[in-house]
């Protein structure tokens, strides 16, 4: 009999736990539970380089000190990453202005794929513009379909005539600029709306980038360059600009090149000739895939919307007497409600 007894009570303790476990299994998360682990995290990517422009990748967390508005930051994560997946936007002037060099950036956008973008993990998207911006190929790891997108690249003499639909996201209505017609050059349009529409939209993990091709100079664009440059801030993104003119016409606005990508944490590259379109795109390659990353909780908790400036400083005296070179975005907009803060804001090089 004890026997027996001992074996229902031990029968009804499986149950028991059974039960509880079904209970758990189906009671939802909630969600703010799971979004205050990462309450207050600032993440940021940075790279460092030598005189000689050679990327160092020894630096240690006590070579280094980070602040935020001049307040020093208690680092918890310091790593290396020299592999980390891609999403890269490829962005392409194909207003009248490019009809001499299209060929030449088309030419070397399928290089840099051929030899950077890794299918088994890296994604790329295709984004001709003019004074719209169009969506001839989302973010993918499928080389064939990029290849042809940007086979149907084109200039819109005076209409873009590719298969890919025009992005929205600006506000339109009376009292509201009007979109700008095909034909013209919208810069700044084209970079906000790629970053919010496309970019924002790709799994966290991977390192944001645009590589705009264009000659820089803007002609109707709705959005001011602050704004395209916040867009592209809150997206965890880095644009990169390759300055390709006619140079019998106007040629290249190389300092509002220079701008906005050392206010996003990259850099304007201006080739003088074809050849030099490798050289560039292997630079750009090297400094996607070879970072450091960093990651801390301000010490500053109020999310105010205002912009929050952030250094790294070389403490290593040996190390700063090299002058090395860091390549960071150095701040963050402290979206009021944000739990998951970014490390992003005008570009910074020291």
């Amino acid at each position: 009999m004890n026997g027996f007894i001992r074996q229902t009570c031990y029968l009804l303790l499986v149950v028991t736990f059974v039960c509880v476990a079904l209970v758990n299994a189906q009671t939802p998360v909630d969600e703010d539970d799971v979004i205050r682990v990462e309450t207050d995290v600032t993440n940021l990517p940075f790279t460092a380089t030598d005189k000689q422009h050679r990327f160092i990748t020894s630096l240690r967390a006590e070579d280094i000190r980070v602040l935020e508005d001049g307040v020093p930051q208690q680092l918890f994560t310091f790593q290396r990453e020299t592999d980390r997946p891609l999403a890269i936007a490829f962005l392409i002037d194909v207003s009248g202005s490019q009809e001499r060099t299209l060929g030449q950036e088309k030419a070397a956008t399928r290089a840099f794929i051929e030899s950077v973008i890794k299918s088994d993990k890296d994604q790329a998207a295709i984004l001709p513009f003019t004074g719209s911006v169009f969506l001839e190929q989302g973010m993918t790891r499928d080389l064939l379909s990029i290849y042809r997108a940007l086979e149907r690249t084109d200039v819109a003499l005076p209409n873009y005539l590719g298969s890919g639909k025009p992005l929205g996201g600006i506000p339109t209505g009376p009292g509201l600029p009007r979109p700008p017609q095909d034909g013209s050059t919208a810069i700044w349009d084209a970079i906000g709306l790629t970053a919010t529409e496309v970019l924002a939209h790709t799994p966290w993990q991977r390192r944001r980038a645009i590589i705009l091709l264009t000659d820089g100079w803007d002609t109707t664009s709705r959005l001011l360059r602050n704004d395209a440059i916040k867009r592209t801030l809150e997206a965890e993104a880095v644009v990169y600009a390759i300055g390709i003119g006619d140079s019998k016409q106007d040629g290249v606005d190389k300092d509002t090149l220079r701008d906005v990508t050392a206010r996003t944490g990259g850099r304007a590259f201006f080739p003088k000739k074809e050849a030099d379109m490798t050289s560039v795109f292997a630079e750009i390659e090297q400094e996607l895939r070879t970072q450091y990353l960093i990651a801390y909780s301000s010490t500053n908790k109020r999310r105010d919307g205002t912009y929050r400036k952030i250094d790294i400083e070389v403490t290593n005296p040996e190390l700063r007497n090299e002058k090395l070179e860091l390549r960071h975005r150095p701040g963050y907009f402290a979206r009021p409600g944000s739990k998951n803060p970014t490390a992003s804001g005008p570009g910074n090089a020291n």
